[in-house]
């Protein structure tokens, strides 16, 4: 007798492991580039650890006196405080008021999953949450698999070619009364102090909820206090808050998937409260928290040498992605390429927008094989000497093609026939002067006489003519 899988009708998934990396890893083109890698990379093209981290793990596991005990629900309490530390400071008046905690996480998205989990039961009045980021983010998965109704918003603005402070204030003000509001690199806005009073009492006035995001304290603009300054504003102006601390990539520990949820509350014993359910739900979901990670950034960040190596390692790569980044601004305005790029290094940290449109992600793709995602916004460490060159001129290429596309050539030029055999089909191929482009032809048949013409209707965008 047959028995019936209960698996029967469950879908494979598809783009398991993203579907930009999966045809980067099917290319077979030897000088094949992939600029979409989430962690910071090095100048050879390995992923960036500091340090200071590579010292600290070889101590660590030769450490006799480390038992491997479960740790609490809670996690590990000294982590929690060196990170909560690290977030506010020392001497803030957060902590100073003991109105502030956190719970050890696991991975890059626990502190959302054990932030959702709080809000879906303690505030069930609001199940809607706004999440606007400079990128679309996965937590927005967390929220839609525990029920909530997601909207997601960037505040790049493609048009203009920055991070538009005024798109990040037009949602918040369609946003409903209750709500919760998910904010990822707000720090890359640039509010200005009347910007920062708005946005603050429109939150006020309709009790929405903040949720921070903070990815990469101090891969921003290198300074660790500057990262997370936003924070004291909403702090100074009684806020109640979550916020998910990921600390995997400012220590280069990517596999240990290391973070606190902090909580922020009006009072110590509002706190207390707030993180007795929160341990609760952290037990069920994982009982509890790998440490091997939290001991290294525990270790650093308890120790004066160790905090100040580490944070001159992340001054370091700071730098170098400044000076990527003016390089590639350089090198496109010495190729003549059209329009300004300032805004490549108006942008902070590791991931910046290229400002390309779509049909020159897809040239860049398709014809130099350089990997980038759909919205152009490029890991900026990926970069180096040996690169560099050819992803600029790629740049430039893809820029003046369709540059060409949108014009469409009309009644810009003529081209002769001169030589073709008589009633014949041949294809055209066509060098354009200065671009550095060949552009080829579909098949034309001409006559015995010498014959012009006009390149009109020509649609350069598409890769069939290459």
């Amino acid at each position: 007798m047959t028995t019936l899988s209960v698996f029967m009708d469950v879908p494979l998934v598809q783009k398991l492991e993203g579907g930009l990396l999966k045809t980067y890893k099917q290319d077979d083109y030897p000088n094949k580039m992939f600029l979409a890698y989430r962690v910071c990379m090095t100048s050879e093209g390995r992923p960036w650890v500091s340090s200071v981290v590579h010292k600290l793990r070889l101590q660590i596991a030769q450490d006799p006196s480390l038992n491997y005990e479960y740790m609490p629900a809670m996690g590990m309490k000294s982590f929690i405080q060196a990170s909560l530390e690290l977030l506010f400071g020392k001497y803030s008046q957060v902590i100073v008021e003991n109105r502030v905690g956190g719970v050890h996480t696991v991975g890059d998205s626990g502190a959302f999953q054990l932030g959702a989990q709080f809000l879906k039961t303690w505030r069930c009045n609001s199940q809607t949450v706004y999440i606007i980021s400079s990128q679309k983010e996965l937590h927005g998965l967390v929220f839609q698999d525990m029920g909530f109704t997601v909207y997601e918003y960037s505040f790049w603005d493609s048009k203009q070619l920055c991070m538009n402070p005024n798109m990040l204030l037009d949602v918040l003000e369609q946003a409903p009364h209750g709500c919760i509001f998910v904010i990822g690199n707000i720090g890359n806005c640039k509010l200005t102090r009347y910007q920062w009073a708005k946005l603050m009492g429109t939150m006020k006035s309709k009790q929405i909820f903040p949720f921070f995001d903070i990815p990469y304290q101090g891969l921003s603009t290198g300074d660790l206090e500057e990262d997370t300054k936003f924070l004291h504003y909403f702090v100074s102006g009684g806020f109640e808050f979550f916020c998910s601390q990921s600390l995997s990539r400012n220590f280069g520990i990517y596999d240990e998937g290391v973070g606190i949820l902090v909580v922020v509350a009006l009072n110590n014993q509002l706190l207390l409260c707030a993180l007795s359910q929160l341990m609760n739900f952290a037990q069920a979901l994982w009982l509890t928290p790998p440490t091997t990670g939290a001991r290294i950034i525990t270790s650093i960040l308890c120790n004066p040498a160790l905090h100040k190596a580490w944070k001159q390692s992340l001054k370091g790569v700071v730098e170098n992605i400044m000076l990527i980044k003016e390089k590639v601004k350089e090198k496109l305005r010495l190729l003549g390429t059209p329009g300004s790029w300032d805004h490549i290094t108006d942008q902070n940290g590791t991931h910046s927008y290229l400002g390309l449109n779509t049909k020159q992600v897809e040239y860049l793709v398709k014809k130099k094989h350089i990997y980038i995602p759909k919205n152009g916004r490029i890991n900026f460490t990926c970069i180096n000497a040996c690169n560099i060159d050819y992803i600029t001129e790629s740049i430039h290429e893809a820029v003046l093609f369709t540059k060409g596309s949108e014009r469409r050539f009309q009644n810009k030029g003529q081209v002769s026939l001169r030589g073709l055999q008589a009633a014949s089909t041949q294809t055209l191929r066509i060098r354009l002067f200065g671009s550095g482009l060949t552009v080829r032809f579909p098949p034309v048949t001409v006559d015995r006489r010498p014959t012009w013409t006009q390149l009109a209707d020509v649609d350069l965008a598409s890769p069939d003519f290459f």
